[in-house]
């Protein structure tokens, strides 16, 4: 049976889309990518640069092969608006570039840039067995985070803003340099190995494998509910699914606690847990709000998105 014919009023939403025509025409049973599609191609700018919303209730119609424009709520007639998002990067290009100067910064910190980075100590003591361990430690996280991001992670949306790249890698960066300036001073209190208390160095290593193994497990039921090429999902169960929202968010601070258990207890890891947890517990209330409105009564409310009691 052939799929009636709709029109779709088009209006550029935040600036202006060079030749975006002002109506289309297409089939109420077509899918949403075919409007994408049709407007990339009118417009001459690349799909993911285009972000498509009704202007009716401002809900975004989303790039899907599934989706119909009828079951998007598109009829005949209606307004979308169109945004022209700019210069776009690939979301795993970004997840690459982001983590790896972290991969490489405790390493020079520790070792080629150290007579230079303490230079105004009277002595540059080599680096005590703690301050080795921790720059295993912060080494190991992040060498996993790029496994994660070549070889688990599959991404809801395919790219992101270009700028993004200069934003996260420089988050990353300053605080990858901020820890690793201060933990390997040679004043440092992993500096003096006899001065670390065997409960703190044991809790810690603990904590940190087993939250280092427990995320990458959530990760990979994460990557499991969704399709390969496309941006369905399904409900996300098990692995402390049932407790909090963001069960990887959970996991990621109990292996960073580790890490500043073995540090003994320095400052510098602590505030990078802290503005980590500020930003994780933003997304997870986003997610937990997505999650409620995406699958409805399959989904079982969370009261805690991120911390068991707390958050």
């Amino acid at each position: 049976m052939t799929s009636p014919l709709i029109t779709v009023v088009i209006q550029p939403r935040g600036g202006s889309v060079k030749s975006l025509p002002h109506q289309v025409r297409i089939g109420s049973h077509a899918s949403t990518e075919q409007l994408y599609d049709a407007l990339a191609q009118a417009s001459g700018l690349s799909i993911y640069r285009l972000r498509i919303t009704k202007e009716s209730d401002c809900t975004l119609v989303s790039n899907s092969k599934e989706t119909t424009i009828e079951e998007a709520g598109i009829k005949d007639m209606d307004v979308v608006t169109v945004k022209d998002l700019g210069p776009q990067i690939s979301w795993r290009a970004v997840y690459i570039a982001e983590y790896l100067g972290p991969v490489f910064i405790p390493g020079l910190f520790l070792f080629p840039l150290r007579p230079y980075l303490y230079s105004n100590y009277d002595a540059v003591t080599e680096p005590s067995s703690i301050q080795l361990l921790l720059c295993e430690l912060l080494t190991i996280h992040f060498v996993k985070r790029e496994y994660e991001s070549i070889f688990v992670h599959r991404f809801s949306n395919a790219t992101m803003p270009a700028r993004k790249i200069v934003q996260n890698s420089g988050y990353y960066c300053v605080m990858s340099c901020n820890m690793a300036y201060w933990i390997f001073r040679p004043d440092a209190a992993a500096a003096a190995t006899e001065l670390i208390n065997p409960w703190l160095l044991y809790t810690g290593l603990g904590l940190f494998a087993f939250g280092e193994l427990a995320n990458l497990n959530t990760h990979l039921v994460l990557r499991d509910i969704r399709r390969p090429g496309t941006t369905e999902r399904g409900v996300p169960l098990g692995s402390g699914f049932g407790v909090v929202t963001c069960p990887n968010y959970f996991f990621e601070i109990i292996a960073w606690m580790g890490i500043y258990f073995v540090s003994g207890l320095s400052w510098s890891i602590l505030i990078f847990i802290i503005i980590g947890s500020v930003q994780m517990a933003i997304w997870a209330k986003k997610k937990e709000r997505r999650y409620r409105q995406e699958f409805g009564d399959k989904y079982k409310f969370k009261r805690f998105v991120m911390l068991p009691g707390i958050i």
